[in-house]
């Protein structure tokens, strides 16, 4: 094609392109489908989530319900400061040296009410397979950062700071095969969400 048939082609397109048509305005959906408390919102989904929750008011309270519930946890790795476990996440530089994890402890950004998920990120999970290998996992959750719904979750999930994130939403199952529940299938067989507000480590 010659210049001066190319010019032709883009001079008519030039004349002939329809108006401009403004966007139509989006509708803000942050309530839908949230009524009541929020609170009490998210641990009604997150029990038919089939995860658990607590209400906690000390991380020594945090520590001593990790091992009332897991007494026979072996390993704990804890991806947060406020709770020590026994095996340092900064020194799994491999992924898979987490795979022996009995117990895995994460601080979450915030939940959800509409579905019970928390919102994980790499900040917060330091090595992302702590959220996947651990047998059982324990997520603390400060109960004033929790959002009505999806909509207001992804107004906060901050995508352009994280090169990973996920929601969460109870424990892994499956019942692909033979229509039989299995639990911890493809992840942790358990979680339970501890409320506590963050504590400041100095």
């Amino acid at each position: 094609m010659n210049s001066e048939a190319r010019e032709q082609i883009l001079n008519s397109i030039r004349n002939n392109k329809p108006e401009n048509v403004p966007y139509s305005p989006l509708r803000d959906f942050s309530s839908s489908g949230v009524e009541g408390n929020i609170l009490e919102l998210f641990k009604k989904h997150l029990k038919e989530a089939f995860a658990n929750w607590h209400e906690v008011n000390t991380m020594d309270e945090a520590i001593s319900l990790i091992h009332q519930l897991h007494p026979d946890a072996k390993v704990i790795c804890s991806a947060t400061p406020e709770i020590t476990g026994n095996r340092p996440i900064h020194a799994a530089d491999d992924p898979h040296s987490l795979e022996d994890v009995d117990v895995g402890v994460i601080r979450a950004k915030f939940g959800v009410a509409e579905n019970g998920a928390v919102w994980l990120t790499q900040e917060d999970l330091i090595v992302n397979a702590l959220g996947f290998l651990s047998q059982h996992l324990i997520i603390l959750l400060d109960p004033d950062k929790i959002v009505g719904n999806m909509h207001s979750a992804y107004k906060k999930v901050e995508l352009e700071k994280h090169n990973y994130g996920c929601f969460m939403m109870g424990p892994s199952a499956t019942a692909d095969i033979n229509a039989v529940h299995i639990d911890g299938a493809q992840g942790a067989r358990s979680l339970n969400v501890f409320f506590i507000k963050q504590m400041t480590i100095v």
